[in-house]
């Protein structure tokens, strides 16, 4: 059964950084396509960012371009989301999800498997 698991959310003020990490187990993550969703308050589960099996494809919203960048260590069973120049329009719960394969999809649709979700909160 594939788990996910994410940390590193937090209070930040605008401007500030974080690094979240999402912590797989139960499955051989390098066979997986992982990704990174937000849902603030009141809005739709939407796209953050994406990375394919090997780190050959990554794929971000462009309301994050320039600002975060999605990684993995396959080896460690690990995916990574940095978080750079936080805005308060940042501001939301962050999710980790993960597919079986290695294509990226945007959609939530695309993904099976998601963790519990990590809030964060930017200040201004």
């Amino acid at each position: 059964q594939v788990s996910l698991v994410e940390s590193g959310g937090g209070l930040v003020q605008a401007g500030g950084s974080l690094r979240l990490s999402c912590a797989a187990s139960g499955c051989t993550l390098s066979a997986y396509t992982m990704a990174w969703f937000r849902q603030a308050p009141g809005k739709e589960r939407e796209f953050v960012s994406a990375v394919t099996w090997n780190g050959g494809m990554i794929s971000y919203a462009d309301s994050v371009k320039g600002r975060f960048t999605i990684s993995r260590d396959n080896t460690r069973n690990t995916g990574y989301l940095q978080m750079n120049t936080l805005k308060p329009e940042d501001t939301a719960v962050y999710y980790c999800a993960a597919r079986l394969g290695r294509d990226y999809y945007t959609s939530v649709n695309a993904y099976l498997h998601w963790g519990q979700g990590t809030q964060v909160t930017v200040s201004s």
